[in-house]
């Protein structure tokens, strides 16, 4: 600083001023040439949504997710609950992979392809240096995998577990861990425990690496020793298709196949009751669907362990169905339908049921199904597929077959020929036999892949030498819209057998029930024609929900997390960072047992990547 003297001692700050100074009257005066300027209020800025925080920001709650799920309609369903989670949370779910701050993959277990496509896409992810979230039946049945190493699982049974708050104060409690470290119930559990009313055990947290974060979340839910389901039915969802619902009625099954994996993920049987399930149709109906599936691993074993069984269920299913809408039943393994075919055709001859059934066959050769442990035989498949043709008139069955199963003899593979050649299935679905690691199967003496490949062929052959809707041609059909073509040229309608018919893009249509003429058919569909003096029929008592809007959120859920949001809880404190900090941050005791677990295990894993490494030290 340049140094400066003062010779003149000031005993006044008013002695500051000088002689030459303006005086205030001189101020005054010059006041009189100026023009004030009118300034125009900008309202606008005021009602502008609060900005979001960059999507690169530690912030949880903020980012872009990209969800891909493999396999079956089950794992579908999980990927839905997912989705509306993190989307109540705030987490923006985009289809551009790309545009995706975290990869959440939700993966199949059932054949090597699928686990390929998995594997590739987690190689992907990380090369485009994405965060990555593993979820689905690979991970829960192999998390010990090389390639898992490093990266943040969540258990098919815990999927929809924890509260957000449960999952945010784990960051403030869980200090460096070591490798393979079981987190004590005091630290842990003392929140997640709470959450879930005391179901859930004890979860596996490691750290592989002090540079990054992975949770592995695995166990089972149990109550009082006894496992329960999977997703809890009232928790929020993004449906991938709003017009269609997919309900779990069980996971698990009751066999020990020695070729599936599937059960090492999925465990034994656990049914969900039966007002929860009726109860979640009421609600999918009230949001605008007309199409429900029912999935699970074996909806024919539904019940067993609770004391009920399928046709029970679905009788009481049919009796909230509105005119129009329709139900799909999901796969059943013979032995369990046996016990209740006369039901099974009643439920299947009713107006607001298609009269479809998937019943997988796998083998016509009894030597090969024993090998397998399938518990029934060849004789057992034929029974119930022949009093369902002749108590359900044009009822269409689909099933699966394995090719080259271990020990499968050409004479075993004749016999499954013979059996397409016999029934002429319209869905077949022919897969060749892959030895997935850990099963019985796997150890077994296999069949050279060339004779696998070449069996799968041949069958394949078999199958596309007969058209199955060739005889459909020309007659008239109710058929309910509910889909778009892969090829975007026509819109996907199935009629009262489920056959897939593709009718004109009117958006009109759209949900509806249209009357057709079928005037073509393919080996997969039927072309159809609309009448033109037919009705459109609405089935659905609600306009349908938005293409990625959550389904499930209460009035009072969405009111709730709406103060989070927009800072205005009088509960909650404003924080420093705002409310996108503060959607966060809810409080357990503002919700009742129904809403404490509204939020999925997604959120644990997906803090864990998103928060400061500062935050996880003491």
């Amino acid at each position: 600083m340049p140094s400066a003297s003062c010779d003149v001692m000031l005993d006044d700050i008013e002695d500051i001023i000088s002689q030459e100074d303006s005086k205030p009257q001189d101020r005054q005066f010059s006041r009189k040439h100026v023009f004030p300027k009118v300034r125009r209020r900008n309202t606008q800025k005021y009602l502008q949504e609060e900005p979001r925080p960059p999507s690169d920001s530690t912030i949880p709650g903020i980012q872009k997710i990209w969800i891909r799920t493999w396999g079956c309609s089950h794992n579908n369903s999980d990927g839905e609950y997912m989705a509306g989670q993190l989307a109540a949370y705030g987490y923006k779910i985009t289809e551009n992979a790309s545009d995706a701050d975290l990869w959440l993959l939700n993966s199949c277990t059932v054949k090597n392809p699928a686990e390929d496509h998995f594997r590739n896409s987690i190689k992907k992810a990380q090369e485009e240096n994405k965060k990555v979230v593993l979820a689905g039946c690979v991970p829960q049945a192999q998390p010990r995998q090389d390639y898992l190493r490093g990266l943040s699982i969540i258990g098919q049974a815990l999927l929809h577990c924890c509260c957000t708050e449960a999952a945010l104060r784990l960051h403030w409690a869980a200090p460096s861990l070591n490798p393979c470290c079981l987190v004590p119930k005091p630290m842990f559990l003392l929140f997640c425990e709470a959450a879930v009313e005391n179901r859930m055990e004890a979860f596996l947290l490691e750290r592989e690496d002090v540079s990054c974060h992975s949770v592995r979340l695995l166990g089972q839910k149990k109550d009082n020793g006894k496992r329960l389901g999977g997703a809890r039915l009232d928790l929020p969802k993004i449906r991938k298709n709003p017009l269609i619902e997919i309900i779990s009625i069980n996971t698990g099954c009751l066999n020990a196949c020695t070729y599936c994996k599937t059960k090492h993920a999925r465990g034994n049987l656990a049914s969900y009751p039966i007002d929860e399930l009726v109860e979640r149709a009421t609600q999918s109906f009230q949001e605008g669907v007309c199409e429900i599936w029912l999935t699970s691993e074996d909806t024919g074993a539904y019940g067993r362990d609770i004391g009920t069984d399928l046709p029970t269920l679905l009788w009481k299913l049919v009796e909230v169905i509105p005119e129009g809408a329709m139900l799909r039943l999901g796969m059943t393994n013979p032995p369990y339908i046996l016990e209740h075919l006369e039901e099974m055709a009643k439920i299947l001859n009713h107006p607001r049921v298609y009269a479809f059934l998937h019943i997988p066959v796998q083998s016509a050769s009894d030597s090969v199904l024993m090998d397998m442990k399938r518990e029934y035989c060849v004789a057992d498949f034929k029974r119930v597929v022949d009093f369902l043709k002749e108590k359900v008139p044009g009822i269409t069955i689909a099933t699966d077959i394995i090719c080259g199963f271990p020990g499968e003899t050409d004479q075993d593979f004749q016999e499954t020929v013979k059996l397409v050649e016999e029934y002429k299935f319209p869905s077949l679905f022919i897969n060749q036999f892959y030895p997935r690691p850990g099963t019985p199967a796997a150890k077994a003496e296999q069949v050279p892949a060339h004779v696998k490949k070449q069996r799968t062929k041949d069958l394949s052959r078999v199958f596309h030498s007969y058209n199955p809707y060739d005889h459909k041609i020309g007659e008239r059909q109710q058929v309910l819209v509910t889909e778009e073509s892969f090829d975007s040229k026509f819109y996907v309608a199935h009629n009262r057998f489920y056959e897939q018919v593709l009718v004109p893009k009117n958006p009109a249509f759209m949900g509806k029930m249209v009357e057709v003429n079928i005037y073509e058919s393919g080996k997969h569909f039927l072309k159809g024609q609309p009448v033109s003096e037919t009705r459109v029929y609405t089935p659905s008592i609600s306009k349908p929900l938005a293409k990625g809007e959550v389904s499930g959120l209460t009035k009072e859920f969405r009111n709730r997390l709406g103060n989070h949001l927009n800072g205005t809880s009088d509960t909650c404190p404003a924080t420093p960072h705002g409310s996108a900090y503060s959607r966060m941050v809810l409080q357990m005791s503002q919700y009742d047992c129904a809403l404490k677990v509204a939020a999925g295990l997604a959120l644990v894993a997906l803090l864990l990547h998103f928060w400061p490494e500062s935050m996880l030290t003491v």
